[in-house]
Formats: C-alpha cells, structure tokens, sequence
C-alpha cells in the first residue's frame, strides 16, 4: 500500500482524500516508481472540478518525478534506480506507481528531481507552444497571459533566448515584476491597465502575430483585439473559466484571424517526440538560459491547500508536492 491523494466525486479541494491504494508489480512494459517530488498544474484543478471529466475513483495530479523501484517484463531503457520524469500521466499525487516504461524520461545529471517536477509539463508546453503551435522568429514580438504563472516564466526565459519580444500580463504589480525579472520585455497589470490599449500602444497600432491565452474567459475577446490581421489567437488554458461559444464570424471581422485550442497530450504522443522536446527543455535549462524556480512546496496530504492557493491565483512559479 502507499498513500495517495484521490477523489471519489468531482468538486471543489475538499474532494481529494489522503488515502491508501494498492501498488503492484510493475506488467510487462512498466516500471514501478518512487516519486521524490510531484507537480501540480491548472489541469489538475480542471480534472478534479469536473470541467475534463474523469474517471472515478482517481487519483489526482499528471506529473512526477522519482526512482525506479521494480522493472517489469520488456523494459529494456531503464533499470533500477535510475532517475526518472514524466508528464501527462493522470494519478500522480501519490508517494509510489507503476507507469509505462516508454512515458518516462530519463533525467540527466544537472537537472534535479525536484526541478523536472517543476517543468515537465510546464516546459514541455512552453516547447511545443512556441516551436510548433506557433513557430516565433527572431525579431518577434508576442503577448503572453498570465506571464508569472509556472508556465509563464518558462516561457519569457525562453523567448528571450530566441530573440523574441515578449509582452506579459499578470494582476498584481508583484506579478508583473516577476515576468519582467525573467526576461518579459514589457509588462501589463491587467487588474490596472486595459491589456489591449498597451499592446497597440507598445506595438505601433499593429498589434502582435501571436496570442498565448491559458487565462481564458477574461481574456479571450481582449486577446483577439490584440492580433494583427491573420494573427493567431493560441488558447491553451481556462484558468478563469472556459471560453464561451464563439461565433467564428467574429474572426473575419477582426481581420482574417486563427485560433488554435492545442494541447500538451497531441505533441508528445509519440516516444520521439516526447523525447525529442525533453532533450531540448533539458538542455535550456542545463544552458542557464531558464531557469526553474519551484516557489511553493506543500506536502501530499496537503494537496487540496495546493490547489485552493493556486485557484485564487496566490502562487506564481512552479509548486510542487513532497511524499
């Protein structure tokens, strides 16, 4: 048996129950792990409030990482006591697990359990986002939400790397300065400043060629006024509820516009996709260039405070879970 955090009905923190489960051995093509240090993310507030449907009972959380304890039939890759993460694997708020070995990436020296629990998903995102969904160039200029959340400092590091002007929102003058210390060219205080106004301000009225919106409802409409013609609106996230339905008429409008809802499951699908964006998330942040900060440690029985202080927006950076 080992303890877990799971939730027997969808809700609000006070679903998620301290709990044993059974832990067996690990099937041919899986590993058992003994988690040192777990994620937490805006999914997992989605999943257990019910806006993505769950199975029931589950376990909460999608992101880990630990030691491998058993190896099981066919596994090859890794062996016992190798250090390992992964992201995008629903039930990781527990202190052991048996995964597929192929979900899990090897961690190389340099970077920490604790730090590949603050990025995986994260990191994994901001790649994907900014290579992928929409490929930036240097010389760009893009707006990026919530530019103090997990995500968000990953993402002005980064950008800043490639020679990309980033213009990040947060709601607080403490926020703000955050992103700004982590490399966003300019900052808006959403909670004070009209976001669309400074964009055509700070751009010369053109407006920007990408939009990364994980904020959602507030947002949306704000975040198409600040595209230029044939700009994409990239919504990746509802952290203040879900988008209402559009009239896509409204993109026309607006000047010809795209909008894209990715997500991180599509883009590491595969086993060399998945590790081809770890190698290079792991390399930017061996580099020095992003740093990962985790800014907030609670222990597992104490996720639901996690997720009751990361939905009243009263963390920023990376927070983790410690069995």
């Amino acid at each position: 048996m080992a303890k877990a955090v799971r939730y027997h009905k969808q809700g609000g923190p006070e679903v998620m129950q301290y709990e044993d489960v059974a832990v067996g051995e690990p099937a041919q093509g899986q590993v058992r792990i003994k988690h040192t240090a777990i994620g937490v993310n805006f999914v997992d507030t989605y999943q257990r409030s019910g806006l993505y449907p769950m199975q029931l009972p589950q376990v909460a959380g999608n992101e880990g990482a630990g030691v491998v304890e058993a190896v099981g039939p066919g596994v090859s890759e890794l062996k016992k006591g190798d250090r390992v993460a992964y992201t995008g694997l629903p039930g990781s708020y527990c202190e052991m697990r048996v995964v597929p070995a192929d979900r899990m990436v090897k961690l190389p020296p340099g970077v920490s359990d604790e730090q590949a629990a603050s990025m995986m998903l994260k990191g994994l995102t901001v790649h994907y986002l900014i290579f992928s969904t929409y490929a930036v160039k240097k010389g760009d200029t893009v707006l990026w939400h919530a530019a103090a959340g997990g995500v968000g400092l990953i993402a002005c590091q980064w950008l800043k790397a490639l020679g990309v002007t980033t213009i990040g929102t947060a709601g607080s003058e403490e926020k703000t300065a955050l992103a700004k210390a982590h490399g966003a060219a300019h900052v808006i205080n959403y909670s004070k400043e009209n976001f669309v106004e400074k964009v055509k301000a700070l751009t010369g009225g053109k407006g920007v060629p990408a939009v990364y919106d994980s904020v959602g409802k507030t947002t949306w409409e704000g975040s198409l006024d600040c595209l230029r013609p044939r700009g994409l609106m990239v919504s990746f996230g509802n952290a203040s509820g879900p988008v209402a339905p559009v009239n896509l008429g409204i993109l026309s409008s607006k000047g010809s516009l795209y909008v894209t809802r990715p997500t991180l499951a599509t883009h590491i699908a595969s086993r060399a996709d998945l590790a081809e964006r770890s190698k290079a998330l792991f390399a930017i942040v061996k580099s020095g260039k992003v740093k990962i900060e985790t800014t907030a440690h609670y222990r597992l029985a104490d996720a639901a405070q996690a997720h009751r202080d990361l939905e009243s927006r009263k963390t920023t950076g990376s927070v983790i879970l410690t069995p």
